[in-house]
């Protein structure tokens, strides 16, 4: 999946903000208290409700503070405290975004209030509408950021006063019209306020006519270079929105502004549900590799491990799957985990590992393996291509179907590793067992698609109608909605007969489609709600296969680390060996 696709939320007429005005006895939340109390909730331009009400500090007001606001220890004698106000406070602004004109200070007067109350704080979401001006507003437009300085060259129909429920409402014109603004440079939702910095390229401001013709469909986008070269490709629920955001400041990486500078038009591709763009997205970088994207551009390149078909066969990375009745375990996505799941089944099984093309007719030299009884010798005679074959078995029946016997091998020898107090070598074999049964699940998984002819998948769509998937051998084949209220077998029907004639070669799980393809469909197979409407075929997994070994172990191995986890989102950690290994023997047992 691509992480560059995060697609934008709530539009800013969609969200509601309490605009907030406190006036209190002084300027430190930590020595002062709050003596009023304004705030104005609006949404998409409309006021739905206020809120004033005076508080009584607990402490006189200074006589400067009196003569500013016009609030006097009289005025505040009768009123509630800070304990009565703010419960009321907090409910009156649930589930909104808290607007303030220099939001820290307002922002935290009441967070301090709370905390001294014992009140969580439901954490909101802020808005400074000062802060917001320094980057929408110029010099010439607004000598300072005052809040009555903006009222006044931004026409609010209010003045602020010192008193908390003008200064409120004189912020929310001085919002609104900000807002307005912010449209000018491409921002229209709540994320893109949040990111927005001001600072949007002359290349970014000359391609925004690029989303003019898009529609607000889901779908996938191709920005291309001036010869058609396809330059990125993406996904999104709503491509007019997703590309619009491309040319605003919530667009703050800087191969993607640098590719938008050289970007001349985008196409785009509208799919009938998510799932379909998800799949179409992977095959269009596929066959284009992009150079802006970063991921899933050769799938070509996955490394497998073959059990070779030969008298005496062996293990061997390969970059592809043939129809020749071999044993494949992967795909890897990188040669070193490859070789870690080949050394943890050597530990397993004393396979041969010489390259030479053995033959029972031929004998030849042994190596220095058969020395240490990691490998009985075929090449010399010592064992024959039966007793070898038994081996063989014993591999081919892990990787495919039933892992309990190597897994437990492995568990043995890790444990005897760590009674001996060697910590390093039970670490590495830990891990290396961990790679195998990762591989095997998800080979497992992938055949399992791949072998079953047809699956025909409905899920319950969000405006109650149903999305519809028709899967071959693993492969999407076809996509569709049914529209709410409608019978949905005329249009299952007709969407399995205009479906796409996928053939199954044998050539391993992948031969119709990427194992990254494979996983996306299985990913929407496995969500709540999905309904199998036909199954041409068998679809299941092994009883006994490395999906559940790989669950059992995740409690047994992991400790505080999963070495099964999906690592495809994480950052890199600088984990010392002497961390990870220097426990007690026992614990390392298990480790």
């Amino acid at each position: 999946m691509q992480l560059s696709i995060d697609e934008l939320g709530m539009p800013l007429r969609e969200v509601t903000f309490v605009v907030v005005d406190l006036e209190t006895t002084g300027g430190s939340p930590a020595s002062c208290g709050i003596t009023e109390i304004g705030a104005v909730k609006v949404r998409g331009g409309e006021v739905l409700g206020e809120l004033q009400t005076l508080v009584n500090p607990g402490e006189q007001i200074p006589p400067f503070i009196a003569v500013l606001t016009g609030i006097t220890n009289a005025m505040v004698a009768t009123a509630p405290r800070i304990d009565t106000v703010l419960p009321t406070f907090l409910e009156f602004a649930r589930g909104s975004v808290l607007v303030a004109h220099n939001a820290p200070f307002d922002v935290g007067f009441l967070k301090a209030a709370a905390h001294e109350l014992g009140v969580p704080w439901p954490g909101f979401d802020s808005v400074d509408t000062a802060r917001l001006a320094r980057r929408v507003l110029t010099r010439d437009e607004a000598p300072d950021c005052k809040l009555a300085t903006l009222a006044r060259v931004l026409r609010s129909s209010v003045q602020p006063t010192h008193r908390a429920l003008d200064d409120a409402r004189a912020t929310v014109d001085v919002l609104h019209v900000l807002i307005e603004r912010l449209a000018g440079f491409g921002v229209h939702s709540y994320e893109e306020l949040q990111t927005f910095s001001g600072q949007v390229t002359p290349q970014q401001r000359k391609k925004r006519h690029l989303a003019d013709g898009l529609p607000h469909l889901p779908g996938v986008y191709q920005f291309r270079d001036q010869r058609g070269r396809v330059l990125y490709v993406g996904k999104a629920k709503d491509l007019k929105t997703r590309v619009r955001s491309y040319f605003t400041s919530s667009e703050m990486r800087q191969r993607v502004i640098e590719m938008v500078a050289i970007a001349h038009d985008v196409v785009p591709v509208v799919c009938a549900t998510e799932l379909e763009a998800q799949v179409r997205e992977l095959r269009l970088i596929a066959e284009h590799k992009p150079p802006y994207n970063k991921r899933s551009k050769f799938p070509e390149r996955a490394t497998w491990v073959k059990l070779t078909i030969e008298p005496f066969p062996r293990l061997s990375m390969v970059r592809e799957t043939k129809p020749d009745d071999a044993c494949y375990l992967g795909p890897f996505g990188s040669r070193r985990a490859a070789e870690s799941a080949i050394e943890a089944i050597h530990e397993a099984v004393p396979l041969r590992q010489c390259r030479t093309r053995l033959s029972p007719r031929r004998p030849s030299p042994a190596c220095v393996l058969a020395e240490l009884d990691r490998c009985g010798a075929p090449c010399e005679g010592r064992q024959s291509v039966d007793e070898y074959a038994e081996l063989v078995a014993r591999v081919r029946t892990a990787i495919e179907s039933d892992a309990r016997s190597l897994v437990k091998s492995l568990l043995r020898r890790i444990e005897l590793l760590a009674d001996v107090e060697r910590f390093e070598d039970a670490a590495h074999s830990r891990d290396r067992l961990a790679a195998f049964v990762r591989a095997a699940a998800r080979g497992q998984r992938l055949a399992a698609l791949a072998r079953c002819a047809q699956l025909v998948v409905a899920r319950l769509a969000s405006d109650n109608g149903y999305e519809i998937a028709v899967v071959r051998h693993g492969r999407l084949a076809a996509a569709g909605v049914v529209p709410p209220g409608a019978a949905p077998r005329p249009y299952v029907d007709a969407l399995v007969a205009t479906a796409e004639t996928v053939v199954h070669d044998g050539a391993g799980p992948t031969a119709c489609a990427t194992a990254e393809e494979m996983e996306c469909v299985l990913r929407w197979l496995e969500l709540p709600g999905t309904r199998l409407v036909e199954v041409v075929g068998t679809w299941s997994c092994p009883a006994y296969g490395a999906g559940g070994q790989r669950t059992l172990l995740e409690f047994d191995l992991a400790g505080d680390v999963d070495p099964f986890g999906d690592r495809r989102g994480l950052r890199p950690v600088h984990q010392p060996a002497r961390d990870r290994l220097h426990t007690p023997a026992r614990a390392r047992a298990s480790a």
